[in-house]
């Protein structure tokens, strides 16, 4: 009993520090992209923490099963990619509109339905492209820090051969090292508790459309869709509109503390659904609480995250960040252009999306999936 305690409290604390310290720095990256102030910043951290601790830990209470939640690391790298937003309320209205359209989905059948539809490629190639800019952007980091940056790539792909769930947090201890190593490190600000910042969303309609609608899809088909595959995989049947229902919720109670959207994990849950957690699937729902307890200590200490990570060289955060999507870019590529019959669409879909075009004040990943569906229908037309 005190073994399946232990095991349940360590998988708890490794797909948390796995899943912060891999991905913070996307996070950071979007709230720069959208202009939030650092205690802007702390509170979208802090909100974020909020949010995935309380949803797990009513989740798998409430359902007595390993349904663990995460902040959306593909919605975070939408955001960082944008460059249309004109400011943080603008885009806390635009987080405002995705977790209500979440509800929306958990509300009304059909709109789930809808969102399934979409072709599988045309998805995978808009999340291919928004993550593209981003590890194209570590690339470009080479030039001014080659040594940090290439190092760090060579450590991970060695590292992600060895451990892989572990591969990001190795490449961020060992950059920050390298980097003090350097003098590249300023001076760490003192470490303090979180205070939460309230922001009134603005409503800006380029800014619902080409940020909300785009970070609602890839929330859904990049996070919800695989998170539910990986429960049901592990044996479990998650009830679906209840957990969309609680995800939303969460999601839309933090978007005004400046968090973006909240779901069900991917890659966390499955540190947390296999018997590495519990010997007895029955039992394994005890990962969740241990879950919420370490997520909660990352929203209280948010501040001191957000500081921390202040304090490191743009060029090891970006490079975090690119090796960190890296695989989930493959993924997604290779999903929207394996199958023949939608790969022209798919293609027309990454190009648009990847360019970060601005048209109507519009980002391009919303353009990317209106011109991959319309090359789409006119192919069957044709057809």
């Amino acid at each position: 009993m005190r073994s399946g305690l232990v095991s349940a409290a360590t998988a708890a604390l490794v797909a948390t520090v796995a899943g912060v310290g891999g991905t913070l720095p996307v996070v950071l990256a979007a709230a720069q992209a959208v202009g939030a102030t650092p205690e802007q910043a702390s509170s979208w951290v802090s909100g974020l923490g909020l949010a995935t601790a309380v949803s797990a830990l009513i989740l798998s209470v409430r359902y007595r099963m390993p349904i663990i939640t995460a902040w959306s690391t593909p919605g975070a790298a939408l955001i960082a990619s944008s460059t249309a937003v004109p400011g943080f309320r603008a885009a806390v209205g635009a987080f405002v509109l995705a977790a209500v359209l979440i509800l929306l989905t958990a509300a009304i059948r059909p709109l789930a339905r809808l969102i399934e539809k979409i072709p599988a490629s045309i998805a995978a190639a808009m999340l291919g492209g928004i993550l593209l800019r981003l590890v194209v952007a570590m690339i470009e980091q080479v030039p001014g820090q080659p040594l940090l940056v290439l190092s760090l790539i060579v450590l991970f792909l060695l590292a992600r051969r060895l451990v892989p769930t572990m591969a990001s947090l190795i490449v961020l201890g060992a950059g920050a090292a390298l980097a003090w190593s350097l003098g590249l490190v300023k001076p760490i600000p003192p470490l303090g508790l979180s205070s939460l910042t309230l922001t009134m969303p603005a409503w800006d309609p380029a800014t619902l459309i080409g940020l909300g609608v785009p970070l609602y899809l890839v929330t859904m088909a990049s996070q919800n869709l695989p998170g539910f595959a990986v429960l049901r995989a592990s044996g479990y049947h998650p009830p679906t509109q209840p957990v969309l229902a609680v995800t939303g919720a969460a999601s839309l109670a933090t978007a005004f503390i400046g968090a973006h959207t909240s779901n069900l994990a991917a890659i966390s849950a499955a540190l947390c659904t296999g018997p590495d957690a519990h010997p007895d699937p029955a039992r394994r729902w005890i990962t969740g609480p241990f879950y919420a307890v370490w997520w909660g200590l990352v929203a209280l200490f948010g501040a001191s995250l957000v500081g921390l990570f202040g304090a490191l060289p743009p060029a090891l955060l970006m490079t975090v960040a690119g090796t960190a999507l890296l695989a989930s870019m493959a993924g997604a590529l290779g999903s929207a252009l394996g199958p023949d019959r939608d790969r022209l669409a798919a293609a027309g879909t990454l190009a648009v999306t990847a360019s970060g075009v601005t048209l109507l004040g519009i980002g391009s990943a919303f353009w990317g999936l209106v011109f991959g569906l319309l090359v789409l229908a006119l192919e069957r037309r044709v057809r």
